[in-house]
């Protein structure tokens, strides 16, 4: 279902000398409807895990390198982030459906959106059957769909038929945020920074104090649709897999 894109609210703004009026352009009309259909259709809940990344650190320290050479492309955190959701959906299928009216219509297909800010706005382009590609193939996927984002390259179709998101607002991203769900979807995961942290471990029986590459992950799901107990199991799943490194490259 389409956002209705009917004039936005206004507030009455007393204007003072050297304030300027910026009319919106029609990206940002459209971005700004749909979030405030999307806040006034679904009640947001939001849970948040933080997950030691060390174990995909190590991984991208043994084939950075060999993955540069062989695709030309950086091997960043985001493929292993993708990869480890569109495995949890497999697994908790009640964040990969819609709302539609009273019924809930549960998607075959994981079609995965990645969120792209391109200078002149927020694309969210789709990797379609995103399920059936490996993690060197979210890869550059998402590469690919990134750079024809910042190229305002994308078709209408490329934007359409998502099933789940994801929101990486990349080295800048702060702790955490709670992202706005993207309808007619029930969840959107958005990733905070990379930090090292001090956490403690068990080594040897005894509790030691490690310095880890740490991130918060951000679920915000619909309510409507999700329950908490599942939600809250699809995002430790999520963490189980990228805390275990389980993954092939």
């Amino acid at each position: 279902m389409a956002a209705p894109t009917a004039p936005l609210p206004q507030l009455q703004i007393d204007l003072e000398e050297g304030d300027r009026i910026v009319p919106m352009t029609p990206q940002r009309r459209l971005t700004a409807a749909h979030m405030v259909y999307s806040k006034a259709t679904s009640p947001h809940v939001g849970t948040v895990a933080e997950v030691d990344l060390g174990s995909v650190a190590l991984l991208r320290g043994q084939h950075g390198d060999d993955f540069r050479r062989r695709h030309g492309t950086s091997l960043t955190y985001l493929p292993f982030v993708a990869n480890a959701v569109v495995r949890a959906l497999r697994q908790f299928p009640a964040l990969n459906v819609s709302v539609a009216g009273d019924a809930i219509v549960e998607r075959a297909g994981i079609h995965l959106a990645v969120a792209v800010e391109t200078g002149k706005g927020l694309l969210v382009p789709v990797l379609r059957h995103a399920d059936r590609l490996s993690l060197p193939g979210l890869a550059l996927a998402i590469e690919e769909i990134s750079r024809r984002a910042r190229e305002r390259k994308l078709g209408p179709a490329d934007l359409r038929g998502g099933t789940f998101t994801i929101s990486n607002p990349g080295r800048q991203g702060n702790l955490y945020g709670f992202a706005i769900i993207n309808q007619p979807q029930v969840g959107i995961l958005r990733m905070g920074e990379l930090v090292k942290r001090p956490v403690v471990r068990s080594v040897g029986g005894e509790d030691v104090i490690a310095i880890r590459p740490t991130m918060h992950l951000a679920l915000s799901y619909d309510h409507r649709a999700v329950d908490g107990a599942g939600a809250n199991g699809f995002l430790f799943r999520i963490r189980e897999l990228l805390e275990a490194g389980d993954f092939e490259l």
